[in-house]
């Protein structure tokens, strides 16, 4: 019992002690119930204030965006290549259609032909048409008088020597009725295009060159010198060097690669005529550039 009492039994500093203690409870206790911890001062924020700030914020936002956008300089669509119809926004099924388009020899005048070869979005073709670009002749056709051509009956029958056609300017296939400026340079660069003409029936693959004018040009042009040709190695050449041989698009371009993916390695050139869609008629010209090691 006296155990007992003895832990109930303080000296004066340890009652000092206590009181204190007790003391600084009532005094927190106090303060937190009669005490209004909210600031009158808390500064109350503006709506309009917000509203502008975010508008700076979004507008900041906007021009970063604008900056990382690629910028568009003028173009001729009917050049496009399929990493700028990427980069343009328009879908691998638009860009193989112009550049089928293309490969056929034919070409686009139009913001409108534009959208009809590729059957891209009206809302696309808003977007990239202020960047097309014609040729001059194409925009001033009425600044441009047709000539006028006598008829066969009253031309005269050329009786000279023939010039060679791999070797004929510009300026001499002018000298030819019905060849006019566009017409010569056209022939000159697809000469180019196919690093020179094998045969005489190659003129009638030259776009706008009419059977009649063509027979006139044979008149005094043929084929003289074949020309020199380099073949490339169908097994080592990359997609882009077989995409640019004469006579070949881009769609069989993609499935003459994979099918060398799946034989491994071409042991011979006839093996491209098993491929769905081959155009066998063009065989024996697409092999004048190709070759299989």
């Amino acid at each position: 019992m006296k155990n007992l009492k003895s832990h109930f039994r303080y000296n004066k500093r340890q009652r000092n002690g206590v009181f204190f203690l007790l003391f600084l409870i009532l005094l927190f206790q106090g303060i937190y119930f009669f005490t209004d911890f909210s600031s009158e001062n808390t500064t109350e924020l503006n709506s309009n204030e917000i509203a502008l700030f975010q508008n700076q914020i979004d507008s900041l936002k906007l021009l970063e965006i604008e900056k990382r956008k690629p910028k568009i300089y003028p173009f001729n669509p009917s050049f496009i290549t399929d990493y700028k119809g990427y980069r343009l926004g328009m879908t691998t099924q638009e860009i193989d259609r112009i550049l089928t388009h293309r490969n056929k020899g034919l070409y686009v005048n139009s913001a409108k032909q534009f959208q009809q070869v590729t059957k891209i979005s009206d809302s696309l073709l808003a977007v990239l048409s202020p960047n097309f670009k014609f040729p001059d002749w194409i925009n001033n056709k009425k600044k441009f008088p047709k000539k006028k051509y006598t008829s066969n009956a009253t031309q005269k029958l050329f009786t000279g020597e023939k010039q060679d056609l791999n070797t004929a300017t510009a300026i001499q296939l002018q000298e030819v009725n019905g060849i006019g400026e566009k017409l010569s340079e056209r022939i000159v660069k697809f000469r180019g295009t196919l690093k020179g003409f094998l045969s005489d029936n190659q003129l009638s693959e030259v776009y706008g060159l009419k059977p009649e004018v063509i027979n006139k040009v044979l008149e005094r042009f043929t084929v003289l010198s074949k020309p020199t040709i380099k073949k490339i190695n169908v097994n080592t050449a990359t997609f882009k060097e077989v995409l640019h041989l004469p006579y070949i698009d881009y769609e069989l371009t993609k499935k003459i690669f994979q099918y060398r993916d799946e034989v491994a390695e071409i042991q011979n050139l006839e093996e491209l005529k098993n491929i769905e869609g081959f155009p066998l008629d063009k065989f024996d010209k697409i092999a004048v550039y190709l070759q299989a090691k």
